[in-house]
């Protein structure tokens, strides 16, 4: 087995890494570190905390983060296809429609069972 083809791949990710590690080192090192109370303290939307950091959210909130990360990135692959609308013809316009078609379906259906609503 030859070795020497991985040789790229191995540099590329060691100057990955070198990238993303020197500039916070160098920070670490050379940048000012004079801790006072003002700046340990909590802060929240200009305020002090007034709760726990640790107390729940409600499950609606997560469920439409998520769904709102589903759908952007579901939307995000459009962006591709209507560059290249030309190129890919009328069996890749069937396609995509196809594919919004399911993402309606899918919008309707998380609609109807109320769960974009916060009431």
């Amino acid at each position: 087995m030859n070795l020497d083809q991985y040789l790229p791949v191995l540099l590329f990710i060691l100057v990955g890494v070198a990238i993303g590690v020197i500039p916070q080192v160098l920070g670490y090192i050379l940048g000012p570190n004079r801790p006072d109370q003002a700046k340990n303290s909590p802060y929240e939307c200009g305020f002090e905390a007034f709760e726990d950091a640790r107390m729940k959210f409600d499950v609606r909130y997560y469920l439409v983060a998520i769904l709102f990360i589903l759908f952007d990135l579901e939307i995000a692959f459009l962006f591709p296809w209507a560059v290249s609308l030309k190129e890919v013809g009328l069996m890749g316009f069937w396609a995509v429609m196809l594919f919004l078609g399911i993402l309606v379906v899918g919008f309707v259906y998380e609609w109807k069972k109320g769960a974009l609503d916060w009431e």
